[in-house]
């Protein structure tokens, strides 16, 4: 199982927000790139980017940032927030991103997501974003009447990348992750899932780990950041259940 830094760009900037709430905001660092190059450094075999800005005004914004952390480390690159359109889709992906991720065009129109898989087979990744098991948008600031395993359920057979799954009301709380949601989710479908939100020990990771093998990675962002938890003794947890 991957253990999948998060690098979340506010304004070119390194942030976390608790869940999704962009007045309760942390700064880390001026400097993505060097942030990105950390994580390489001690081990991340992956890195997971979110475009706030994007995700909240609908449209890539932090490209700059983009570029400079692709160009700055050698390890794929996921990347979601504004990504609405297959131009937008493609931009990305020629700047360089491995996998792209895209939740609110998705859910909102389910023709845009047949016609992403169907350009760019096996490098877009869906994001289920869920508070209380029902999608949200627009970087969560609205709420979508259907369930994440219902929808999940009509896309089942697209060559998708990845599920990636977040608790919303677990996303940077440090409270654990929804265990009861990965495995609907897993239950529910064949494409490999990861997980996001809440995870914030060793013992989180190794939970997460024993779903394994179609949980195929773990998104850790606050944990990292407050050094609650070390990449290096998230990575030696997740090797455990190898």
């Amino acid at each position: 199982m991957e253990i999948i830094p998060a690098i979340d760009l506010k304004g070119g900037r390194v942030v976390r927000l608790i869940q999704g709430d962009p007045s309760r905001e942390t700064r880390y660092s001026d400097d993505p790139a060097a942030i990105a190059r950390e994580w390489e450094r001690r081990g991340a075999r992956r890195l997971h980017l979110v475009d706030l800005d994007g995700a909240f005004g609908g449209r890539p914004v932090n490209q700059e940032a983009l570029v400079e952390i692709v160009r700055a480390t050698r390890i794929p690159v996921q990347l979601g927030g504004g990504l609405r359109s297959l131009d937008s889709l493609r931009a990305a992906l020629d700047l360089g991103v491995s996998v792209a991720i895209v939740g609110t065009a998705a859910i909102r129109d389910g023709a845009f997501l047949e016609a992403a898989c169907a350009a760019f087979p096996r490098r877009v990744a869906l994001g289920l974003d869920a508070r209380g098991g029902r999608l949200a948008t627009s970087g969560w600031t609205e709420e979508s009447p259907l369930q994440a395993s219902e929808f999940l359920r009509r896309v089942n057979d697209l060559p998708l990348a990845a599920i990636i799954y977040t608790d919303i009301r677990r996303d940077g709380m440090l409270e654990g992750p929804d265990l009861a949601g990965l495995a609907e989710m897993l239950a529910t479908t064949r494409i490999p899932v990861i997980a996001s939100g809440g995870i914030s020990s060793a013992a989180d990771i190794r939970a997460v780990a024993a779903l394994i093998p179609r949980v195929s990675g773990a998104i850790i962002g606050k944990a990292l950041y407050d050094g609650r938890l070390t990449l290096e003794a998230a990575l030696a947890a997740a090797r455990e259940q190898c």
